[in-house]
């Protein structure tokens, strides 16, 4: 168990990072200790609440938050009751137990984890002294932990982790048998010791990463009929060069019967490890490579190195993904139907097709754009036209010229009759 103690100066950030992690389902909230409610009864607020109202009680102090992480090796299945008592043990031993704190289990990484939120103020306002924590208090609780729940310890666990395999330089091995020796056994002894694999052309893809392979030769031979192995260093080429050096003559002893017993052991490790793996791959051809020669190279630059297994005539049959960070080796196939070499080609073409539509479709609809408008332009002009010369018609026709012919006999002004003179007067 691999332990991890930072004090980051706000208790909000640190609930608040676990709390997004269980909203993206990424993570569960496992347990609120020393709270008046159960986790899983409680809000964000209500949560922080509770560790706000014990820092409100020190003002001075700079720092009153405690985030803990608790990593366990990815062969390690424990049931969410272990992890709790595993994640209250160790608070207590390191001074917190009468603290709140909230446990979260996080489930994306390669490897079992949970993380620990708490504060560092107590109900008198005094705050617990965390000064080499990690190194005093910390660092007792995780051995005494990993000793009573028979859990791999932390200094085996961050030599698995260490990269530490420098892949053999041809060029230098080939000046003699002993120098080829040394270089072939540090690598196969790390890659035996470290990396999880089932079956031989398994152990093989993750040695070639180092220029190593082991070799059986050929059916007919004798170290084949002999049950013998003997591994061969691998120039740029992917040929075999140097001397051949026996399986037997390394300290590990990665003969045969030895790496079968290997193959036996990890089958059921290797499970729990399949998602981040088949998550990168995913992830990697969501990003359209087109081609499996760009989806290796883009998955190598997310530490996943690809065996491509091609016959005479060039024809990809088989394909094998080595996971360097959780070191270990699948087959495509037994990622699932859709990771095998065949599907993988068949998803890269179905994704080539996809985007050839819609560049097409894209193209055709802004090429037929202008002319579509055209013709409407035209058309419109061509209706819009005839009213124009109908309405200067009409002005003709309504123009305010007088036409006293055509004017009723009513809107006239009446002629005022004269007055007859009365010549009688």
């Amino acid at each position: 168990m691999v332990a991890k103690i930072t004090i980051p100066k706000s208790i909000e950030a640190a609930l608040n990072y676990n709390e997004k992690k269980v909203q993206k389902r990424n993570a569960v909230c496992l347990h609120a200790a020393n709270y008046l409610n159960e986790a899983k009864d409680m809000n964000f607020y209500q949560k922080l609440n509770g560790f706000e109202q014990l820092n409100s009680l020190n003002d001075r102090a700079t720092t009153k938050t405690l985030h803990v992480s608790l990593n366990f090796d990815p062969s390690e299945k424990i049931a969410d009751e272990k992890l709790l008592k595993i994640a209250e043990l160790y608070m207590n031993k390191i001074g917190f137990g009468e603290q709140p704190f909230i446990v979260y289990k996080h489930e994306d990484a390669g490897h079992p984890h949970i993380h620990i939120v708490s504060t560092t103020i107590k109900s008198d306002g005094s705050r617990i002294n965390t000064h080499n924590i990690g190194r005093n208090q910390s660092e007792k609780a995780r051995k005494e932990i990993e000793q009573q729940y028979g859990l791999i310890k932390a200094e085996r666990q961050q030599q698995l982790m260490k990269p530490g395999i420098k892949p053999v330089d041809a060029q230098k091995a080939l000046y003699g048998k002993s120098e080829t020796k040394r270089s072939i056994s540090n690598v196969v002894g790390a890659v035996f010791s470290q990396y999880k694999f089932t079956s031989l052309p398994e152990f093989n893809a993750a040695l070639k990463k180092f220029n190593v392979i082991a070799d059986r030769g050929k059916e007919e031979g004798r170290i084949y009929k002999n049950r013998g192995l003997v591994y061969r260093i691998l120039d740029a080429d992917g040929n075999k060069v140097g001397v051949p050096i026996k399986a037997s003559s390394i300290g590990c002893k990665p003969i045969l019967d030895n790496l079968e017993k290997k193959f036996a052991s990890t089958e059921v490790a290797k499970e729990p490890l399949k998602q981040r793996t088949k998550n990168t791959i995913d992830e990697c051809l969501q990003s359209s490579p087109g081609s499996i020669k760009n989806l290796v190279a883009t998955l190598n630059q997310k530490n996943i190195y690809t065996v491509l297994r091609q016959n005479a005539e060039g024809r990809l049959y088989g394909i094998t993904f080595v996971d360097n960070q959780n070191k270990v080796v699948f087959n495509g196939s037994d990622l699932g139907k859709g990771y095998s070499a065949a599907a993988l080609q068949s998803r890269l073409v179905t994704g080539n097709e996809k985007s050839l539509t819609q560049d097409e479709t894209k193209g055709s609809s802004s090429a037929g754009t202008k002319p579509k408008e055209i013709g409407q332009q035209k058309h419109q002009e061509k209706t819009i036209t005839p009213i124009v010369k109908s309405e200067s018609l009409l002005d003709i026709l309504l123009s305010t010229k007088e036409q006293f012919d055509n004017t009723p006999s009513g809107l006239l002004k009446k002629k005022r009759k004269k007055k007859r003179k009365n010549h009688d007067l």
